[in-house]
């Protein structure tokens, strides 16, 4: 039995939370937040659950096998560093941290604590996005050419980040799992309207070796929720939307096929369209965080490495990082 302990219930402590408990390898042991009202749901939740309402109280608790850290990214380095060398294995949410030197330091943390670091990029556990990595390692798609996805809906403004950090990861991780490619440079524009500083809506390109590019547009200041993602192989392509109840990933048999390359020739080139059927597959349905809570446990009970580690949430950071410095300089792309 694994003992947890929660730190953060916010917005997304309470999702963690109810997986925790309902793991029959867990046991949710602690929960810490300074909000009083918070801890006085969390009781009537999670009675079993000591409150504290420090995090020195929380880390006086010396039977915590793990802690998971679902606060703001700015507290994120101190409260996992804390905890590796406390001896606990960690679940942290996403962005990982807010520096690269942070995340890089705490992979090494957890590498000499020989302890398990997981960076919740939730979606990468989820069906969908499962059943499309099966079907891109299959060959079904061909030659990669494209990621082009967008997030975007009316609020939720945050108060310490902007839209790219708080969205953007989503999309950077899911692009790491499904195209694992080596990213080159990173170009990032937007700007801000409200006169907070923060950007509500922005724009990433990724470029990615192997003449691969990604787009990622996310907004919190769209009128309609969008969470759709476009994946163009030179074989099939695919539709992934998040917010359809049933067929999800819809495969289509299209694509574009050129007869001449030939520069000289290159003022007779033909396109010609392939248009064939579109499927859309059985996926798995299980909760993508119950997923990945097992796969936590499992990665505690018998020393593997988890799906997405420290070195998964280090390269979402680095691409972060590299969005904020070209988003200063309207775009300029910044190399990775």
């Amino acid at each position: 039995m694994i003992r947890i302990g929660l730190i953060g219930f916010g917005y997304w402590g309470p999702n963690l939370a109810r997986n925790f408990s309902v793991n029959p390898d867990i046991e949710l042991a602690a929960i810490c937040d300074f909000s009083e009202d918070r801890l006085a749901r969390a009781q009537r939740f999670y009675p079993q659950a000591r409150l504290c309402k420090t995090t020195d109280e929380f880390f006086s608790m010396r039977t915590l096998d793990a802690v998971a850290i679902a606060t703001p990214v700015a507290t994120h380095y101190e409260l996992a560093r804390r905890a590796l060398e406390s001896g606990r294995h960690v679940w942290l949410e996403k962005p990982m941290t807010e520096k690269v030197s942070q995340a890089e330091a705490l992979i090494d943390l957890a590498l000499r604590a020989n302890k398990t670091l997981l960076v919740d990029h939730t979606f990468v556990y989820t069906g969908a996005v499962r059943k499309i990595k099966q079907l891109i390692d299959k060959g079904e798609l061909g030659r990669l050419m494209y990621y082009d996805s967008t997030r975007v809906n009316l609020g939720l403004f945050q108060q310490d980040i902007n839209v790219i950090w708080d969205l953007a990861p989503h999309d950077i991780s899911i692009m790491d799992y499904l195209m694992p490619f080596r990213k080159q440079a990173v170009s990032a524009t937007g700007l801000h309207f409200f006169g907070n500083g923060l950007v509500p809506k922005s724009l990433l390109t990724v470029y990615l070796e192997g003449n691969l590019v990604a787009h990622i547009n996310v907004s919190w200041v769209s009128p309609v929720k969008i969470r759709q993602t476009l994946i163009g192989g030179t074989s099939k392509m695919i539709v992934y939307d998040d917010t359809q109840p049933s067929e999800k990933v819809k495969i289509y048999d299209k694509g574009v096929e050129l007869n001449s390359t030939n520069k000289e020739e290159i003022y007779q080139l033909k396109v010609q369209y392939r248009v064939g059927d579109m499927y859309s597959p059985k996926l798995e349905d299980q909760e993508a965080l119950a997923v990945e809570t097992a796969h936590f446990v499992d990665c505690i009970s018998n020393s593997k490495r988890p799906m997405t580690g420290g070195r998964e949430g280090l390269e979402v950071v680095k691409v972060l990082v590299a969005a904020q410095e070209s988003l200063k300089n309207r775009g300029l792309p910044v190399g990775l």
